[in-house]
Formats: structure tokens, C-alpha cells, sequence
């Protein structure tokens, strides 16, 4: 079980205090009741069960802003990321890195995927207003300075990963070899997967809307010169160049394919500008336990 696992890496760690924090998306595989338990027989164990699943990211925050100790080490319960290198992380912040992140040398996955992954990476390092690091996910542990920070972030679509990396200023990285899933189903699946990624380029980069505004151009200036083309060729070819409706029709749809293609990407942005001015809570909290009420309140927007 996550809970043993952990719990028996951490105790290997001399003058450590520690809290387990546990987030539940409204699970519905007795996930909480299972938490209740634990939580009553070990005053160190929180949980947060929110009343709906707001989602990994707004959940894996909640979590942040929750933490009181000097560091946080986020964690999947699924055991992918190996407790054992918990002790690693602490080493390196224990000499002065804020941010120790977690890369995967290795991981159980069609050979597919892992290419998508590091190409994904890559071109959204290149294109980021902040550095990625390539097969690295949330497994990472984060300085008291950067969870100070947290609670002033104010998304309502956080993309917790690129957060920790912007405010990061000496951050450190430790290789390790991914686990096979230990316990359940994920509950990932590929859509999510391209959600993620695009969460990913919109929350890091305006690339995309620059990309759109080069485009756009692009092809207004493209469009002039085969008009003046075509006026030129009427006029003195009037002949052997008659007026064609497949020319006609192709440049139609040519130009609504790109009005659609800018306005999908514009709109990913107002969209992200409709929910910022909504100012919702980052997550609403059905039941709680062992957590102070003041982080709640935190949570919920009041």
C-alpha cells in the first residue's frame, strides 16, 4: 500500500517531522473511507476530498497549499515513482535546492509513446516562456519558498509542473527507473493525456497565439499575390484562362480552414481569460481530516 510505503521511507530520515497529505477526487472505490481509517489511527495522515474531480493538477495545488513543513514531495499512490528515491530528494535539498526534480530514465510504455513524450517535451521547451525538463513529471520536491508562493497563484487552470519550474531558482534533478502499475486502473486515458499537453502549451507559452498571428499574415500576403497573379493572367491570358469554380471553391474552404484554425486557437485563450475572471475557488472541500480550517478557507475562495 502507498501509505506503508511511504511512511517506511520517511522513518529512515533522521530529525524529520512529516504530514501525508491525501487529495481524493471524488473517488467512488471507497477511496475516502479507506482514508478515515488510516487517518484515525495515524494523527499525521490528512485528506481532502473534494466534491467533484476538479482535476490532477488543481488537485496536486490544493495539496501544495495545504502542506505546513519546510519542503513537499508530491506523489502518485499508484507506486510508478519509487518511494525509495524520497531519500535522494531530501539529500539535494538538504544542500540548497529549492526544487529537486524527478526525471525518468525508464518507464513501462510502448516505445510509441515514449517518443510522443520527449518530442512533446522537447518542442515545449523550445516554444515555453520557462524551461521543461524532458520525462519529467509532478514526482518532485519543492522548498517552503516555492509553497509560499503557491498560495499567490491565482489559475483556475493550473499547470502545477511549469508553476514549480518557473519559480524554481536552483533546482536539481535525480534519474530513476518507472515502475510498472501497482495498484488499479489508471483512469488516464489518451484524451486525457492530450488534454494535459495542451493545458501544457497554453499555460506555458504564447507561442501559439504568435504562431496564429504569423500564420494569418502569412497567408493574407499569400492570398494578395495569387489575386494579383490572377488579375494579370485575366487580363492579358483572358482566353486560355477561364474562371474556374474549382479555383473558386478550393480557395473558399482554404480560407475558412484557416479562419477556423486561428479562431480554435484565440479562443483556447479567451477561454483561459473567461475562467480567470470568474475567480472560482481552486477546488471545493466536501470532508476533511486533520487539516486546519484556514487552509480550507484558502481553498474554497473565502
Amino acid at each position: 500500500m502507498a501509505y506503508h510505503a511511504i511512511v517506511n521511507e520517511l522513518k529512515k530520515e533522521t530529525h524529520i517531522d512529516y504530514e501525508i497529505i491525501f487529495t481524493d477526487n471524488a473517488s467512488s472505490d471507497g477511496t475516502f473511507e479507506r482514508l478515515s481509517r488510516l487517518a484515525s489511527h495515524d494523527s499525521q495522515v490528512r485528506v481532502l476530498s473534494f466534491v467533484r474531480n476538479f482535476g490532477f493538477q488543481r488537485s496536486i495545488l490544493a495539496g501544495y497549499r495545504c502542506a505546513k513543513g519546510d519542503a513537499a514531495i508530491q506523489i502518485d499512490c499508484d507506486l510508478e515513482d519509487p518511494p525509495s528515491v524520497i531519500s535522494e530528494f531530501i539529500k539535494l535539498w538538504r544542500e540548497g535546492h529549492d526544487v529537486v526534480v524527478g526525471i525518468r530514465s525508464h518507464r513501462v510504455e510502448s516505445r510509441y509513446m515514449i517518443l510522443f513524450r520527449r518530442l512533446y517535451y522537447k518542442l515545449l521547451d523550445r516554444i515555453s516562456d520557462m524551461p521543461h525538463k524532458v520525462d519529467a513529471g509532478d514526482f518532485r520536491l519543492i522548498d517552503r519558498s516555492i509553497l509560499d508562493q503557491l498560495h499567490h497563484i491565482n489559475d483556475f487552470q493550473p499547470y502545477v509542473r511549469g508553476l514549480v519550474s518557473e519559480l524554481a531558482r536552483n533546482q536539481a534533478d535525480v534519474h530513476y527507473q518507472r515502475n510498472k502499475r501497482q495498484f488499479g486502473n489508471s483512469k488516464f486515458p489518451f484524451r486525457q493525456l492530450i488534454k494535459l499537453a495542451a493545458e501544457g502549451m497554453y499555460a506555458s507559452s504564447t507561442t501559439p497565439l504568435r504562431l496564429a498571428n504569423y500564420l494569418g499574415t502569412m497567408t493574407a500576403l499569400l492570398a494578395s499575390f495569387l489575386m494579383l497573379v490572377y488579375i494579370i493572367f485575366r487580363i492579358f491570358l483572358s482566353k486560355t484562362i477561364p474562371a474556374g469554380f474549382t479555383t473558386t471553391t478550393i480557395l473558399i474552404l482554404f480560407g475558412i480552414s484557416i479562419n477556423a484554425l486561428l479562431l480554435g486557437i484565440i479562443g483556447e485563450y479567451i477561454g483561459r481569460i473567461y475562467n480567470q475572471l470568474r475567480n472560482r475557488p481552486l477546488v471545493i472541500v466536501a470532508k476533511s481530516l486533520n487539516i486546519d480550517h484556514k487552509n480550507i478557507s484558502s481553498l474554497n475562495g473565502k
